[in-house]
């Protein structure tokens, strides 16, 4: 046999990076949902692995570095391009469909351009191309805005990302009423409820639909302070334990899984965080991160672990739920009303800019703004085995 040349781009968006493919350049069976889609990705990423490492393929062995990406222009009539997000499991031979990826949004758009699937006329010689992108996993719009000099991409520049050793150029991205398409934006209907787990214990929790699902916890009620960082969670397999217990009796609890058993299947969604508030500490780069640079400190979960830095879809949370009074989120931060909110992660701070409005008793959230980054890491072929043999 002889292996397949698919035609990819390995990107690194925000704090992430994956596989891009044009949707028109995968083999035929690939380019509709489906087993054989599933199975070429795998293949790609390396996955199954069952030493954890995805040494045969392109994934980096972490939630953050095993995700693809499909592209293809918009169906939809307003829209630039149609973005497909896939979250490869690491030691599993499974790909989660059900949320965004928020960090390897900022790429999108610059994919985009540089495969023609953006109209020419939208993308100046120099100044900024601004790209609608119609997320396909949760059907919301993100707008991208795209550096561009000499009518290419700018990839290069100053802007400074914490979570990434290099600078690079600022991209602007806007994600548009992030309020999640599964149902409300607190689908258990309260700002603050009370999770049950049994064998772990009740928690205050808020539980939102914005970017992606989110479960908010209170730092001090898990036992932490806030300031930790991956191996203080990672390396404990007893809180991983109770951290999936949490976050499966959360899914339940938000309607997202109609039984305890359908977690297993739904590992991207929703996320676990927990919040604390601003305190001194150094980041896993040893960067001093003060009371005064942040408004309060959070730590997420994503596939299992804790994430190096923030995803970014759990930003759109963070950010949505900082704004509206309440919240524990907003509590953490000290209450009131704020259109902005710094936060403290793991690898050091990240801003992120939203505006709420009440109206009777649902709350809108029209749009959250972050500032990320995008480069080309490597462009080319992938190089699987046939599709009939996996």
């Amino acid at each position: 046999m002889k292996q397949m040349k698919i035609p990819a781009t390995y990107m690194r968006g925000g704090t992430s990076k994956g596989v891009f493919f044009s949707l028109t350049d995968l083999p035929a069976p690939a380019q509709v949902p489906g087993e054989a889609r599933d199975k070429l990705l795998l293949r790609v990423i390396g996955s199954p692995d069952p030493y954890g490492k995805q040494t045969d393929g392109m994934g980096g062995a972490t939630s953050s570095t095993s995700k693809t990406v499909i592209l293809s222009k918009s169906a939809q009539g307003d829209h630039d391009v149609d973005y497909l997000f896939g979250q490869v499991a690491i030691d599993k031979p499974f790909i989660d469909w059900s949320g965004n990826c928020g960090n390897l949004t900022a790429a999108v758009g610059a994919f985009a351009i540089s495969k023609g699937l953006v109209d020419k006329a939208k993308v100046p010689d120099n100044g900024v191309a601004v790209v609608k992108i119609w997320q396909a996993n949760i059907h919301k719009t993100i707008i991208a805005h795209v550096p561009i000099t000499d009518g290419e991409v700018l990839e290069l520049g100053d802007f400074e990302l914490d979570g990434v050793t290099f600078p690079a150029a600022e991209v602007l991205v806007e994600f548009v009423d992030p309020a999640d398409g599964e149902g409300d934006m607190f689908p258990t209907g309260k700002l603050v409820d009370r999770l049950e787990v049994p064998g772990v214990g009740a928690f205050d929790a808020t539980m939102i639909n914005a970017g992606i699902p989110t479960i908010f916890l209170n730092a001090a009620d898990l036992g932490y302070d806030g300031t930790e960082l991956q191996e203080a969670i990672n390396g404990d397999n007893d809180a991983l334990a109770r951290f999936e217990l949490i976050r499966a009796h959360g899914a339940l609890k938000m309607g997202l899984i109609k039984s305890l058993d359908e977690a297993v299947t739904r590992q991207h969604t929703p996320k676990v965080a927990f919040v604390a508030p601003p305190k001194s500490y150094a980041a896993s780069s040893g960067k001093q991160v003060t009371t005064d640079d942040v408004d309060l400190l959070v730590r997420a979960l994503s596939m299992g672990k804790l994430h190096h830095a923030m995803m970014g879809t759990a930003a759109v949370a963070i950010g949505t739920a900082a704004v509206i009074p309440g919240t524990l989120v907003n509590l953490a931060a000290g209450g009131g009303e704020r259109e902005l909110v710094r936060f403290g992660h793991p690898s050091g701070t990240l801003k992120v800019g939203a505006s709420a409005l009440c109206e009777g008793d649902n709350w809108q959230v029209a749009k959250v703004s972050m500032s990320r980054s995008a480069r080309v890491l490597m462009q080319g072929v992938v190089c699987i085995p046939p599709l009939e043999s996996l």
